[in-house]
């Protein structure tokens, strides 16, 4: 063995010790999001926020008597409403977080956080290794595409969070998400670092797959939000007309942002990566035309790239017309998302093609 070869099996290596790492790492944040919904919903806080977060009329406050001592009473307000459900008809805040708005979930949400990022570097180290041992783009095949593809969803929380938006409701499900992703590219995608076929190697490698793997984890916490909007919504629903949700819901959905904030965070996320799908679905067009003489020849990996983006204009047309809004749009979304998520696995694994060439 050369030394070349010796150094880049080195290098591999590491990439995968980089990987368990980051493993490890994101299961102790994946602890400590725990926590914080634990603790958060012991909350006086959270239970204050719970019992004045029920239907009333917009720019109204609901004064509720807490104390009174020597004639003097002193009031709670009702916290300021600002949004404005999907439907309409309701006006609520928007819940207190994950932590509850205590300092206790507040300090273990931060160190959740602050793991996500140890982790997040590490994983990433594991890319950036993975991508020197075979010098080349590190997304050659599923288990490459895999572990980037969370990276990036990752890189994304982390950056909304760095531009102080309200996403960190977004922690634990993301945390278990990459977990779950990182579990099966080890156990089950697994391949051995290797060169790609003579016709792959273009720089459209890293133009088209890279984009693809931006607009995938994008959608990612588009559907998040999506799904999120939906059992909030249905819970805004029942406390509406004179239900009573169960211990379970009022400890979590009271606490995540209200049903409008999560549909227009959905919304927006998808409206702004839709260019960039479309870009991705062009260069992949003009690369085929490079490798393989034709700009479209109907493979699968092309067809379903397409569906997926029939389902998110369809998507985002929804949210333009009054009678789609709300749970009838949300549901298009999850459908476009379910597209994207076979365009990757089912097409991959099951369905043969030219975009077989990577295996799994």
């Amino acid at each position: 063995m050369n030394l070349a070869a010796a150094t880049n099996e080195n290098l591999a290596h590491t990439s995968n010790v980089l990987i368990y790492s980051s493993m490890a790492v994101y299961t102790l944040a994946f602890f400590a999001h725990i926590a914080e919904w634990v603790f958060g919903s012991r909350s006086k806080v959270g239970r204050t926020a719970a019992a004045l977060s029920g239907p009333a009329p917009a720019d109204s406050a609901v004064k509720v008597r807490v104390a009174q001592q020597g004639g003097n009473t002193a009031v709670l307000d009702r916290p300021k409403v600002v949004t404005r459900s999907a439907a309409g008809s309701r006006d609520v805040p928007d819940g207190p977080g994950a932590a509850g708005g205590t300092f206790k979930g507040d300090l273990w949400g931060r160190i959740a956080v602050s793991l996500t990022v140890v982790a997040f570097a590490v994983q990433a180290g594991g890319v950036v290794a993975r991508a020197m041992s075979v010098q080349r783009a590190p997304w050659g095949n599923m288990y490459e595409f895999s572990i980037t593809f969370s990276t990036v969803a990752v890189g994304a929380y982390l950056t909304l969070l760095a531009l102080r938006k309200n996403v960190r409701w977004i922690g634990l499900l993301l945390v278990t998400t990459v977990l779950l992703d990182l579990g099966i590219a080890t156990t089950t995608l697994y391949t051995d670092s290797d060169q790609l076929v003579p016709a792959l190697h273009s720089y459209w490698l890293w133009i088209h797959v890279s984009t693809a793997i931006i607009c995938g984890a994008v959608f990612y916490l588009g559907a998040v939000g999506t799904l999120l909007y939906l059992f909030r919504d249905s819970y805004e629903n029942k406390i509406a007309n004179g239900g009573t949700p169960g211990r379970f819901a009022s400890s979590v959905l009271d606490r995540l942002p209200a049903a409008k904030t999560l549909d227009t965070f959905a919304y927006r996320i998808n409206a702004a990566v839709f260019p960039l799908w479309t870009f991705t679905i062009i260069a992949g067009a003009i690369w085929a035309g490079d490798a393989w003489g034709r700009y479209w020849g109907w493979d699968p990996k092309e067809v379903w790239s397409f569906i997926t983006w029939v389902a998110y204009a369809c998507y985002l047309h929804a949210r333009a017309t009054a009678g789609w809004k709300g749970r009838k749009a949300a549901y298009l979304a999850l459908i476009a998302f379910g597209c994207w998520l076979f365009n990757y696995y089912g097409v991959n694994i099951f369905v043969t093609g030219k975009h077989s060439y990577a295996g799994v």
